[in-house]
C-alpha cells in the first residue's frame, strides 16, 4: 500500500518573493486558477499582514479558487493570525500557517528570547489560529539548523497546541539529505504526540539540494512537501514542484509514494507562471526545460527513434509538452483554435474566444502563420489587458535611421479622452516612452528592459519585459507585438495601468479614513 505525500504549493508567496516586482491581484488570481488544476492539496497564496494588496489578493482567491485547501502566512503574532482568518473566511477549505524561528543563531541574533519564550509564543499563536479554522500549521524556521532535542520541545507543544502540520523548513539551504533524513526519523522516535500531524519539509536551493532534501525527507517518513512551480523562490530558491511529483510518479516503485498531481498540467502551468512572474525557465531545467525531452547526439536519435523509453524516461506527454505544432492561418476557423488549444491543455473557462480570436485574425494577418506558442502568447496578454483600461493604445507611429534622431508619435486613449503626442530619444523606444511621459504627466525610471522571442525564426511576435520604478515602488509590465516597438510601448502602458489601479487604491483608503 502506498502513502500519499500532500504538496503543498508556495508559489504566490514564498515564490513571489524573489520577483522583482509585485503581482498585481489578477496576476495572482490567474495563476492560482492555474495552480488549482494541477490539484495540489494545499495552495499558500500569501501574507495577509504584510499588505492590503496581499489581503485583498489572499481574500479574491480564497473566495473564488476551489479545490485545494487555501492556506495563509502569518507570524506567531496576533495580528498576523487575525489578518489571516480574516482573509480565509470565504474559503471552503482554510488553513493558517504560523512559524517562529527556532535555531540557537535566529533566536539569539534576531528574535533575542530564549527556545522557551519563542515557544510560548508558537503555542499561543496556534491557539488563536483554532479559533478560525481547525486547518493550523506551524513552522520552526530554521529548523536545519536547529538541534534535534530543541526541535523535539517545541514540536511536541505546537502539537499539543492543535497544530495538525509541522513543517520543518531547511530555511537557508544548508542541510544535507542524510542529516535531512536524520532529523525526520530523530522527531518521529522521540516526538511522543508526532503520530497527531503530518510532518511536512520546505527545502531551499542554495546548495542545489532542495529536490534531493525533500525525497530524502520522504523516505524517513515526512508526507508534505512544500514546493514552488519552476523552483522560484528566495534566493536560489525552493524545491521544485515540478521535478518532485515526477519523481515520486517515475518511481513508485522504489519509493512507495504517490501525489495527486496531474502531471499532463505540468507545462502548461510552468509557462503561466514563468510569463507572469518574468522569470524565464532555463533551457537545461529539468521536466519543464526547452531542452528537456530534446535530442541533440545521433546515438541519442537512433535510440529513440528504435525505443522511446532507450534515453527518455517519461514521454514529453505525460508532462503535458505538446507532441507537435499545428500551424494555423486566418483561414483557420474558431473550431480549430479552439481544438488545438484543448490539446494544449486549456480550457474554455481560460480564455474569451472573441476577443482571442479577433487577435489571432490579426496577427494571422501580419505574420501569415500563427504556432502554438503565438496562441499562448494572445492569451497570456489578452488577459492582461483591461478594455476598461484607463490607458489605451491607440496607435505607435515610429522612425529612426542612423542619420537622425530618432521620433515617435503615440496615441492613447486616457479614460476615454483620445489625445496624442510626439517626441524624440536616442531610438524609437526612448521616444515613445518620452511621449507617453507627457501624455500621462508621469515621467518613470526604466530600470530593466527585456526583450525576447515568443518562438524561433524571423516571424516570431517580440515580447517586451520591463521593470519600473514610479515614486519608490516597482512595477512590472509585459507587452507582446510583431513590431518590437509596439511590444515596449504596450509594456510601458501595462506598468501606467498599475500605478493608474494603485493610485486609485491609495485615494479610496485615504477617503475611508477621513470618513472614519
Amino acid at each position: 500500500m502506498q502513502d500519499k505525500v500532500w504538496i503543498f504549493d508556495t508559489t504566490l508567496r514564498d515564490g513571489e518573493q524573489a520577483l522583482k516586482a509585485s503581482l498585481t491581484e489578477d496576476d495572482k488570481l490567474q495563476l492560482a486558477h492555474a495552480i488549482s488544476r494541477l490539484n495540489v492539496d494545499v495552495m499558500e497564496v500569501g501574507f495577509p499582514v504584510s499588505s492590503p494588496a496581499d489581503f485583498r489578493a489572499v481574500q479574491r482567491i480564497a473566495n473564488e479558487v476551489q479545490g485545494p485547501i487555501i492556506c495563509g502566512l502569518a507570524r506567531a503574532v496576533s495580528k498576523d493570525i487575525e489578518a489571516c482568518g480574516e482573509a480565509l473566511k470565504g474559503a471552503q477549505r482554510a488553513r493558517i500557517h504560523t512559524f517562529i524561528a527556532t535555531s540557537p543563531l535566529h533566536l539569539e541574533h534576531k528574535l533575542r528570547m530564549t527556545l522557551a519564550e519563542a515557544t510560548d509564543m508558537a503555542v499561543q499563536a496556534i491557539s488563536q489560529a483554532r479559533q478560525y479554522t481547525d486547518d493550523v500549521e506551524f513552522s520552526c524556521e530554521d529548523a536545519g539548523r536547529t538541534p534535534h532535542d530543541d526541535l523535539c520541545y517545541v514540536v511536541e507543544r505546537a502539537i499539543a497546541a492543535g497544530a495538525s502540520t509541522i513543517n520543518l523548513p531547511d530555511t537557508v539551504g544548508y542541510v544535507t539529505p542524510d542529516e535531512y533524513a536524520a532529523m525526520i526519523r530523530y522527531l518521529k522516535v522521540h516526538v511522543s504526540n508526532i503520530d497527531q500531524a503530518r510532518l511536512s519539509v520546505h527545502c531551499h536551493n542554495d546548495l542545489g539540494l532542495a529536490v534531493a532534501n525533500s525525497i530524502a525527507a520522504v523516505q524517513a517518513g515526512a508526507r508534505q512537501i512544500e514546493c514552488t512551480i519552476n523552483g522560484i523562490g528566495e534566493r536560489a530558491g525552493n524545491c521544485s514542484l515540478e521535478e518532485v511529483a515526477m519523481i515520486m510518479k517515475m518511481r513508485q516503485d522504489h519509493l512507495q509514494v504517490h501525489s495527486d498531481i496531474r502531471s499532463e498540467e505540468i507545462y502548461r502551468t510552468s509557462r503561466q507562471v514563468a510569463k507572469i512572474c518574468n522569470m524565464p525557465v532555463q533551457p537545461n531545467k529539468a521536466i519543464v526545460g526547452e531542452n528537456a525531452f530534446a535530442h541533440s547526439s545521433g546515438i541519442h536519435q537512433d535510440g529513440v527513434l528504435k525505443a522511446q523509453n532507450t534515453y527518455e524516461i517519461m514521454s514529453p506527454e505525460s508532462v503535458g509538452v505538446p507532441n507537435n505544432q499545428l500551424n494555423m492561418t486566418s483561414r483557420s476557423g474558431r473550431h480549430v483554435i479552439e481544438h488545438r488549444l484543448s490539446e494544449l491543455g486549456y480550457q474554455g473557462g481560460d480564455y474569451d474566444m472573441d476577443s482571442l480570436y479577433a487577435s489571432f485574425l490579426e496577427l494571422a494577418d501580419q505574420k501569415g502563420t500563427v504556432y502554438d506558442y503565438d496562441l499562448e502568447a494572445i492569451i497570456y496578454f489578452n488577459q492582461i489587458t483591461d478594455k476598461d483600461d484607463y490607458y489605451q493604445l491607440q496607435f505607435v507611429n515610429s522612425a529612426s535611421n542612423s542619420q537622425s534622431v530618432a521620433s515617435s508619435t503615440i496615441g492613447l486613449s486616457i479614460a476615454g479622452e483620445q489625445r496624442q503626442e510626439a517626441a524624440t530619444g536616442n531610438g524609437p523606444v526612448e521616444a515613445s516612452f518620452a511621449a507617453i511621459a507627457r501624455l500621462t504627466g508621469m515621467a518613470v525610471e526604466v530600470i530593466e528592459y527585456n526583450l525576447d522571442a515568443t518562438g524561433q525564426g524571423a516571424s516570431s511576435l517580440g515580447q517586451v519585459d520591463i521593470i519600473a520604478q514610479y515614486q519608490g515602488r516597482t512595477y512590472h509590465g509585459a507587452g507582446l507585438a510583431a513590431d518590437i516597438v509596439e511590444a515596449s510601448v504596450r509594456a510601458m502602458i501595462r506598468v501606467y495601468n498599475i500605478i493608474h489601479r494603485a493610485q486609485q487604491v491609495s485615494s479610496l483608503k485615504q477617503q475611508q479614513r477621513k470618513a472614519g
